[in-house]
């Protein structure tokens, strides 16, 4: 199977043109051109995906690894990438991936029902559903909703692990069949957003915002020396989560150099110790990783 499949979330614009609705980018496509996230394609006038069942990455993980603390614990979860993403951060850590087409690393096509099947039969080994992670879930939308179904017929759980930057219309398609989310917040400043990650603060805070009424949430932000590390902003970004609720989990992780970013040291414990004291001032779980 070559991965390709009409799109959801899509009209039709002048000259052949489409406009995606799928991310809030709203990428209009010219014919025989793809959107910013490399894997929804006008061909004719239609808009497919072209990584639909394309899996490049599946493990069996501890959940604590998406990172899901409170969610679970002790157990392991089915995780399935794909390829493409729908920000462009110069320090991916799965850029080899993340920011890949189809065609450019090796994948092989698994049904939806296939992958459910595959996470049903490891339920003795502890697992209890599968993850979206790895890449950008979100642009591989047509492909989790329906493994996420076909997940949840199974009596298992589904999880993303999401930049969460994504249109209202298909999250409240999709959070149904969703029971965790893992949301990166990237920074709490649109500058941040729109030069760094070339995204916005807005729309991540919507989804947020409305996945924590549906679902199980935990926020992660990766601490950037320099550029996202200020005592302040992590405060205002506790403060505001908890206006949510204060017991949604905040887990700040420590920056490597990566990708197109190595040059700056990584992120020091003192630096994310004295974030987390600041964020604990509002929230009640607050964890540090990587260090």
């Amino acid at each position: 199977m070559d991965g390709r499949k009409e799109a959801s979330y899509w009209e039709t614009a002048d000259n052949g043109k489409v406009r995606c609705h799928l991310c809030p980018h709203r990428c209009l496509i010219s014919p025989g051109k793809r959107g910013l996230c490399r894997v929804r394609e006008n061909e004719g006038g239609t808009l497919y995906t072209i990584n639909y069942g394309l899996v490049s990455s599946l493990a069996l993980d501890p959940i604590e690894k998406k990172p899901l603390n409170r969610f679970y614990p002790g157990s392991l979860i089915l995780s399935a990438g794909s390829t493409g993403c729908n920000f462009a951060c110069p320090f991916c850590q799965n850029h080899s991936i993340a920011r890949a087409a189809p065609e450019e690393i090796a994948t092989h096509y698994i049904p939806p029902e296939e992958l459910a099947d595959n996470a049903a039969a490891l339920k003795d080994s502890g697992n209890i559903g599968v993850a979206y992670t790895y890449n950008e879930p979100m642009i591989w939308f047509e492909y989790v909703l329906d493994a996420a179904r076909a997940v949840k017929k199974r009596g298992m759980k589904n999880v993303l692990v999401t930049n969460g930057y994504v249109c209202k219309e298909p999250l409240e398609e999709l959070l149904p069949n969703i029971d965790a989310m893992n949301i990166d917040l990237k920074a709490f400043d649109q500058g941040f957003y729109k030069n760094v990650v070339r995204g916005g603060l807005a729309e991540v805070k919507e989804t947020i915002a409305a996945s924590a009424k549906a679902c199980h949430v935990e926020v992660t932000t990766l601490v950037i020396p320099g550029l996202n590390d200020s005592a302040e902003d992590i405060k205002k970004m506790a403060e505001w989560l908890a206006n949510i609720s204060p017991d949604l989990p905040l887990h700040l992780s420590r920056f490597f150099p990566k990708h197109e970013m190595t040059d700056r040291a990584p992120t020091s414990r003192h630096s994310l110790n004295e974030l987390a004291v600041a964020a604990r001032e509002y929230l009640n779980y607050v964890y540090i990783g990587n260090v």
